[in-house]
């Protein structure tokens, strides 16, 4: 069935709604880092601890995450925007370009936690499903943890990044 939405405007009316910002990483089957930004990210289920995002089918990094069956959400804070634009890119020169030059450890699923995040959540996937023109990824979560100080959160909002302020309890 052929829509009559008009995609640019379809994509400029849901840019006024908020979403958080995520960098998904994980490891290809021969243990390269590997990275992408994204914004589709939601809490699926509290019993079993379930999460998921949605990145489209035209990427060439999400299959490579999903054939070692593991990735980890890295939550960006405001002034992360390096990052967040750093991980959007396609990479030109091989994905390790993405990772040159930023601290990184390792997470139990061996997926990268990039320092400095607000929060992350390693996984293992659980599902995969076929959506239009993106993959509905869900990941039981494997462990977790946040930052103990508040931090700022980063959100994309009508194509640009912003801060959300915490307000001083």
């Amino acid at each position: 069935m052929t829509s009559s939405i008009d995609p640019r405007h379809f994509r400029n009316v849901l840019g006024h709604f908020p979403t958080g910002v995520t960098v998904v990483t994980g490891r290809d089957t021969l243990g390269q880092p590997l990275g992408f930004t994204i914004g589709s990210f939601v809490s699926v289920s509290l019993d079993p601890p379930l999460v998921g995002f949605l990145p489209g089918t035209s990427s060439r990094t999400w299959p490579r995450i999903a054939e070692h069956g593991s990735f980890c959400v890295n939550i960006l804070g405001a002034g992360q925007d390096e990052l967040c634009w750093r991980f959007a890119k396609e990479p030109v020169t091989g994905e390790e370009g993405k990772f040159a030059g930023i601290d990184w450890t390792v997470a139990g699923s061996g997926s990268p936690i990039l320092t400095g995040v607000i929060g992350w959540i390693d996984c293992d996937i659980d599902a995969v499903h076929e959506v239009g023109d993106h993959h509905f990824v869900v990941g039981r979560v494997r462990d977790m943890s946040h930052a103990e100080e508040v931090v700022d959160a980063m959100v994309f909002f009508r194509g640009k990044v912003a801060s959300v302020e915490m307000p001083a309890t």
